[in-house]
């Protein structure tokens, strides 16, 4: 959900405000779809975040930069070779579309000073970053090729031609009243689609608004209007342009009971009455905000690795499926035997005869009923009893292979569940580096092991209960073996869902009786941070750590233990939320 193109306006001029005049001292590209600037400028520095994830396309200040790959993207490798130590002449939006420029000015040889841009489409999926230098492309992040577009390339080497205006009205600079007169011509249309035809820079959020301000339902047709439906509008177009006398006013977003993000806006919303309307000092902020709620930030490999669990998942689910049924097949390894019996004790009456099914009195039934055996017509008797017998063993035997191949399938699969719930779990590239190293130790991911130094350690979450004691939580099968067999004391409690894919939670009390509400908090905490999260009367083990042990040759995360008590619990929303907002600090 993207601002359109007039709520930009005073976003440019925040950014403008705030980093025009700095210079650029880092450039970081944390994935395929975003870039990170560091301007320092006298007394504070500020990281410019530039994404193009459809979703959320944005250029804002952020307080916190994210994880960095080991080794930068070649993009971002151009931009340092080309506008690192660069200052920021100046922040400006194309007309009112919603493309935002940096002008930069860069020492180049012999002294000289040559202006760079970067040119930020923030146009949905057609979002895109470019580098220029008079009017040529040197870079760009998304290229876009014959073969993707007909209508417009956008590689290294093409002239960079910005988009046309559009012929509308600039509300900013036209009277209200000439606006309210070309939408009163458009007759034939829906107000809102008026709106949207009419006044540049515009989106369906900003018409939608306009509509609601002026006490007209959206959808109405223009040609319904009278006098005063036309004097409301122009006061309520008169309001949309008075929220941007003095820029950078009071932004918002809007999220629906579930959290959806639904609008966003650099000026206050009211036509979403029936949802959360959430307000905001600064533009940025409110983006920073829509970005996360909207996911815009993915660490690299998290969805890849998500695919791959995903289809080993189904591939193991159907292999358990597989064996099922072989084994229900090898269930009647029984009435092979009985088979070979019978004929084993009337193979002298029948070896005169050469039918295809023999039917005799079964030996086995107390009734006295008869059983039918198939004979193979090449063979003699005795040539078909030893065949029945030799079927026999082979499906015994195979039943005690399946069944141990079954066994080791439903391991994989809570062994993959884990995985899975890691992955959900993961909020740094330390942490999916773990993940990453993980798979490829087990054969999951067919790629080359590779350690970089410039990777930290991943750390656990840690929580604070009401009355001080320190909560561990495990994010990964590595995080967990860490936390249970490295950091944790032998008389710390440990804590994980019972039979149920999870993290595993230590209490740091060191030999203590926890209090009952802190053994109640690590439970929920146990509760979320697995697969059970959202469930009640989940079972909760727990036993000291000493009495935790990992078998010799076990995979990542799996233990064994002893001692254990069980709490069933059903996580309480006001008592594990609060706790919850630690981990994003």
């Amino acid at each position: 959900m993207s601002l359109d193109g007039i709520s930009m306006h005073p976003l440019a001029i925040e950014l403008d405000r705030a980093i025009t005049g700095g210079r650029i001292d880092k450039i970081n590209q944390p994935n395929k779809q975003s870039v990170i600037l560091s301007v320092r400028q006298p007394g504070k520095n500020y990281l410019v975040h530039i994404s193009i994830n459809p979703q959320n396309p944005a250029v804002h200040i952020i307080e916190k930069a994210p994880d960095n790959p080991p080794e930068p993207p070649m993009f971002c490798m151009v931009l340092r070779k080309h506008i690192e130590t660069a200052r920021i002449a100046r922040v400006y939006q194309h007309s009112l579309d919603r493309i935002i420029i940096l002008d930069m000015d860069v020492l180049a040889a012999g002294g000289q000073i040559v202006t760079k841009s970067l040119v930020v489409e923030l146009m949905g999926k057609y979002s895109n970053i470019i580098l220029v230098q008079d009017d040529n492309i040197i870079d760009v992040l998304r290229r876009v090729g014959a073969n993707s577009s007909r209508i417009r390339t956008v590689l290294p080497g093409d002239p960079y031609i910005l988009p046309p205006v559009q012929d509308k009205m600039d509300l900013l600079e036209c009277s209200i009243d000439d606006v309210v007169t070309a939408i009163r011509a458009k007759d034939d249309l829906k107000l809102s689609k008026a709106i949207l035809d009419t006044c540049l820079g515009f989106g369906p959020v900003t018409a939608k608004e306009t509509a609601f301000l002026a006490g007209l339902p959206h959808n109405q047709l223009v040609s319904e209007m009278d006098e005063s439906d036309f004097a409301s509008l122009n006061n309520a177009l008169t309001e949309i342009k008075d929220a941007f006398k003095e820029p950078c006013g009071e932004a918002c977003l809007v999220v629906d009971a579930n959290q959806k993000l639904l609008a966003t806006a650099s000026f206050p919303l009211h036509y979403y009455i029936n949802d959360t309307v959430v307000k905001f000092t600064t533009i940025s902020e409110m983006l920073a905000k829509a970005s996360s709620i909207a996911g815009s930030f993915q660490l690299p490999d998290r969805d890849r690795f998500k695919k791959l669990i995903k289809n080993e998942l189904s591939r193991a689910q159907h292999k358990v499926d597989k064996l099922k049924d072989d084994i229900a097949a090898a269930d009647n390894a029984e009435e092979y035997r009985i088979k070979a019996d019978n004929l084993m004790t009337y193979q002298y009456q029948l070896r005169d005869r050469e039918d295809a099914t023999v039917t005799v009195t079964n030996i086995y039934s107390e009734s006295g009923e008869s059983i039918s055996i198939a004979m193979d017509q090449r063979l003699s008797v005795s040539e078909n009893v030893q065949a029945y017998y030799k079927k026999y063993d082979k499906l015994k035997r195979g039943k005690e292979l399946l069944e141990k191949q079954l066994e080791k399938c439903l391991d994989d699969i809570k062994y993959l569940a884990s995985i899975e719930t890691s992955l959900e779990a993961s909020t740094s590239l330390a942490e999916i580096n773990d993940i990453k190293t993980e798979l490829i130790t087990n054969n999951i991911l067919r790629e080359n092991l590779k350690k970089h130094a410039s990777v930290k350690q991943s750390q656990p979450f840690k929580f604070t209960a009401p009355d001080g004691t320190t909560i561990l939580v495990g994010k990964n099968n590595y995080q967990n073996d860490r936390l249970t067999f490295k950091v944790s004391n032998p008389g710390d409690i440990w804590l994980h869902t019972q039979e149920i894919p999870g993290s595993h939670v230590i209490i740091r009390c060191d030999g203590e009786e926890p209090a009952e509400d802190t053994l109640l908090l690590a439970s929920y905490l146990a509760v979320h941070f697995s697969q059970a999260a959202n469930s009640s009367k989940v079972p909760v083990d727990y036993t000291r750590c000493r009495f935790v042990k990992k078998p010799a040759g076990a995979k990542p995360g799996f233990v064994i233990f002893t001692n254990q008590s069980t709490l069933y619990v059903t996580p309480e929303d006001e008592v594990l939320n609060p706790i919850l907002l630690q981990a994003k600090e």
